[in-house]
This record gives structure tokens, sequence and C-alpha cells, in this order.
């Protein structure tokens, strides 16, 4: 049973792939006219790539979705706001630090600002740089959460929250070092990306499932939403007190 999951959900990671991989190899063959360089490296990255995926999904359903969902449930049930919102904001603060994207981005930025001279050229400027940004993201990823968990059991609209947050994007972008606007826009959807939208979705499904009068389909999305918009006007604030 667990060899057939598994073979079934490495071919479906390998279908969701070939687009991509079509396409590559369309512009490179007919538009580039040049072939493809190191075929057999180029095959076992493509293998592992796929084995990554299919393990990281099966890892997902297997343990983070059910547990994101049942420990929502749980709190819910247990009725203690102080400590449903502190999980909500630990979550998504976990969620967001050990995001890969995050990482890379952090870095790279750090290394802009460097060359720039937004910051001192040294080794441990850049570490503290992409630290601090990390930890800014994370932090208001956190916030997102917690606020829309907090929408969730109040029952109110999610574009309430929503309007907000873009209207605080709106205010402060003027304001931000010019550097640091991309930086700050981008950072929403990466602090949303493989680890964070499946536990944020499965948080908010079994909020919704475990309160009475919430529904799930229409209660429970949408702090994923919250989750990328409120990095940009901390990302953008980070970069005003850099400046």
């Amino acid at each position: 049973m667990i060899k057939r999951r598994f073979i079934k959900q490495l071919v479906s990671s390998f279908l969701d792939l070939a687009p991509i991989i079509i396409v590559v190899l369309i512009f490179q063959v007919l538009v580039i006219g040049k072939p493809i360089a190191d075929v057999d490296r180029l095959l076992m990255g493509l293998f592992f790539v796929v084995l990554g995926l299919c393990l990281f999904i099966q890892g997902l359903e297997l343990s983070l979705l059910p547990l994101g969902e049942t420990m929502a449930y749980d709190f819910a049930k247990k009725g203690n706001l102080f400590w449903l919102l502190a999980f909500a904001f630990c979550l998504g603060f976990s969620a967001a630090i050990a995001e890969p994207a995050l990482v890379t981005i952090a870095d790279k930025a750090a290394m802009s600002a460097s060359l720039k001279h937004i910051i001192e050229p040294t080794g441990m400027a850049s570490a503290h740089y992409a630290l601090g940004l990390r930890l800014t993201v994370a932090i208001s990823v956190g916030l997102a959460i917690l606020i829309g968990v907090l929408r969730i059991i109040k029952g109110w609209p999610v574009y309430y929250p929503v309007f907000c947050a873009y209207g605080g994007i709106a205010l402060i972008t003027p304001f931000a070092p010019r550097e640091i606007i991309g930086i700050a826009y981008d950072s929403g959807g990466i602090a949303t990306s493989t680890i964070t939208v499946p536990l944020v979705t499965a948080l908010g499904v079994g909020l919704a499932s475990a309160i009475k009068g919430r529904n799930p389909i229409s209660d429970g999305f949408g702090l994923v939403v919250f989750a990328s918009l409120m990095p940009m006007i901390f990302v953008m604030v980070y970069g005003i007190a850099y400046a």
C-alpha cells in the first residue's frame, strides 16, 4: 500500500515538473539551437528534484498538514484565546523563518546592500542584515497569521484586513528607500512558499471546522493573503530603519 502510494506520488511529481522540462527543451533546442551539455548530470539532477518533491509532499500529507489541522482544532475546543493566538503566531514565525527561499533571498539582499554601501562591506554586516531581514519577515508572517486567526474567531469578512494591509503598503511605499521596495514587494511571495502555505491553510481549515457557525470553505481560507501582504510593510519599515 505504502509502496504503491509512493510510486503514484513519484509519477505525479514528475508530471507536475513535465511542463517546465518541455519548455526548457523546446527553447534550448529550437530557439537557442545548441545541444544540452552534461546530459547525464542534468538527468541525475532532475531525478533528485522529482524525488525530493515527492518526499516533501508525502511529508506534508502524512505529518505537517494533519498536525496543523488537529492542533488548531484542539486549541479551538480548549477555548483559550491566548494560547490559540500564541500558537498561530509561533506557527507563522517558525514556518517563515524555515522557508528556504527566504534564506536565499535574504543573503542576496545582504550582498546587494553591501555592494551598494547601504551596509558595511563586511561578512559580519551582511550576516546581520540577512538575519534581520529574515526575522522581520518571520515576525510579520506570525503577526499576519495571528490577525487571520482572530478574523476567523470573530467572523470578520476576509477583505477588511486585506484592504487595511494594502492601504498600509500604499502609504509607506513613498517613504521607503528605493533599494528596499522591490525586496519588500517580493518578500510576500517568498514568505508564503513551500512550508508556510500548507501549514497556514491547515491551521485555517482546522480552526474553521472546530468553531460553531464557521464554514471551512468561506472562513478557513484567506490566511495566506495576510501572510503575503504583511511582510511588504515590515520589510519597508526595516529598510527605513537601516537608511
